[in-house]
């Protein structure tokens, strides 16, 4: 089971809890952050926040900040782990200065299907985790990523936090449509 990281920061109504959407997904997605001017023709250097960069390209308009500004990319070229990015309308440092430190979102309506048994981060947060006799065990709050696998953070309805590899053992199902994963948690917990 593989789970594909991209990042919801913009949300229509939310539970603050959770970070998820009350109902439907994200509507915005950052697919990168602006770090700094890059050179003195308006460029930036954009760190990449999703498992799809080569869905990023020239042309295709993307929204900066948390005022979603519409922009269409110039030019783009890679740059040791991350981008050198152009917009349209971008000419000179100091107007590309006025972006730094923004995010870089894409509409999650334009993310590509994935295949079955693989979702997106943004998918799983805030599911309802439970075990095999239907016990209710948390709501996932977060995923962390380390070298092996990910693990699951479960937030129990007393405050605790559940750690959870995300591994085939432990999660048995994820069903999108009853908004539930469903785990056999390991002994030692």
């Amino acid at each position: 089971m593989k789970r594909r990281r991209q990042i919801p920061l913009q949300q229509p109504s939310h539970d603050s809890s959770t970070g998820s959407p009350r109902e439907g997904g994200p509507v915005f997605l950052a697919i990168g952050l602006l770090r700094r001017p890059h050179g003195v023709k308006g460029e930036m250097v954009m760190g990449i926040l999703t498992d799809f960069p080569e869905r990023i390209f020239t042309g295709k308009t993307v929204y900066v900040g948390d005022e979603h500004e519409p922009l269409q990319i110039a030019s783009l070229r890679g740059h040791d782990q991350a981008l050198i990015i152009r917009f349209a309308g971008i000419q000179t440092p100091e107007d590309a200065g006025r972006l730094r430190n923004k995010n870089v979102f894409t509409k999650a309506a334009e993310l590509p299907q994935l295949p079955d048994g693989e979702f997106y981060h943004h998918q799983l947060i805030g599911l309802a985790v439970v075990d095999e006799q239907e016990n209710q065990l948390g709501v996932l709050s977060d995923i962390l990523e380390t070298g092996a696998n990910d693990v699951y953070l479960v937030k129990t309805s007393a405050g605790k936090e559940l750690l959870l590899p995300a591994i085939e053992d432990v999660i048995l199902e994820v069903n999108l449509d009853r908004r539930e994963i469903r785990v056999r948690p390991p002994d030692w917990l």
